[in-house]
């Protein structure tokens, strides 16, 4: 969709879940449509396949991790693209239909990650409830709405979505857990630098060479590129064989970053570029902005070296 805004969104579901939240903060989105998919693959999938223009899928949670299956099955098939980042901080809240008061409470349907993170409070106010896992935060305000349970562990939004009231709210055991979220569609055009911003990228390394990885990071290190996350994941080929997922800061346009990739490319057995993008900011709180990069490291360095060097090579040595 090269130069055309999205309007037909597709999202990890069902409705009233973290996921449609983080897409609803999407203007594009809020005025397009937005259709809930049963899972990662069926959301992607619909991207590749031209039903929908952009997919909002979860990519890692910062209690537990990365999301596996978003990580394997962005590099499944067709190539794909990141175009944006959310991140949401996870509000948990309980709640029953009105009337239902917290005493009278025997079963609570929840997600099983989502009662993980709220099992201290369980513990503690409610240690007599049955906890019955569902398939996801929507699922369980549904089933508390319809009364097959008394009460429900869900996002605002779920409760809002199936008219419950909410009994409690942040309930969560760590109370600056969030969940990133991205946008991916069909390449195109990479969207101009930001200032501020990530790439993605999926890069498999040389089995058969010693110090393989390290090779992979000095390719960033030496160009002062900053390596912000790095997960690994099997490939399915062998026991032992990965691909190991990489965010940095900068752009694809970006000189250093440019040269980076390059790198990248004569020493690894595959890359494959997943995006670049704008990074989450925090209303410019001093603590999520980057770190500047080492002296002789920057833009403009690299930009005064080439020069340098193109100079020497038509031997005027000034």
């Amino acid at each position: 969709m090269p130069g055309t805004p999205p309007t037909r969104f597709v999202y990890l579901g069902p409705e009233g879940t973290f996921a449609e939240q983080a897409l609803r903060t999407i203007s594009a989105a809020e005025h397009g449509s937005r259709t809930p998919a049963r899972s990662v693959p069926e959301a992607l999938d619909a991207v590749r396949a031209g039903d929908a223009d952009a997919a909002l899928v979860p990519l890692e949670n910062s209690i537990g991790g990365a999301v596996g299956v978003t990580l394997d099955e962005i590099v499944a098939g067709e190539s794909l693209v990141i175009t944006r980042e959310i991140v949401l901080p996870v509000e948990f809240v309980l709640a029953a239909r009105t009337g239902t008061v917290q005493e009278s409470i025997r079963t609570v349907a929840a997600h099983p990650q989502a009662s993980t993170q709220c099992r201290g409070w369980l513990g503690n106010h409610l240690p007599d409830a049955m906890v019955v896992d569902v398939l996801s935060n929507g699922a369980a305000a549904a089933a508390a709405a319809s009364g097959e349970y008394d009460a429900a562990i869900c996002a605002p939004i779920g409760a809002t979505r199936h008219r419950l009231t909410v009994l409690a709210d942040q309930i969560a055991d760590h109370k600056d857990a969030v969940t990133r979220f991205v946008l991916v569609s069909r390449p195109g055009p990479a969207l101009p630098p930001s200032g501020d911003d990530v790439t993605s990228l999926a890069v498999y390394i040389a089995h058969d060479r010693v110090g393989a990885l390290l090779n992979v990071l000095m390719e960033l290190a030496v160009r002062g590129v900053n390596l912000t996350r790095i997960e690994s994941r099997p490939t399915g080929e062998a026991l032992g064989r990965y691909v190991f997922f990489l965010d940095c800061t900068g752009h694809v346009c970006d000189e250093r970053l440019g040269e980076a990739l390059r790198g990248l490319r004569q020493v690894c057995a595959d890359v494959r570029f997943l995006g670049s993008y704008p990074r989450h900011r925090w209303g410019g709180a001093t603590g999520d902005r980057p770190s500047a990069p080492a002296q002789g490291r920057t833009d403009v360095d690299y930009a005064d070296a080439s020069a340098w060097l193109a100079r020497l090579r038509t031997g005027d040595l000034t």
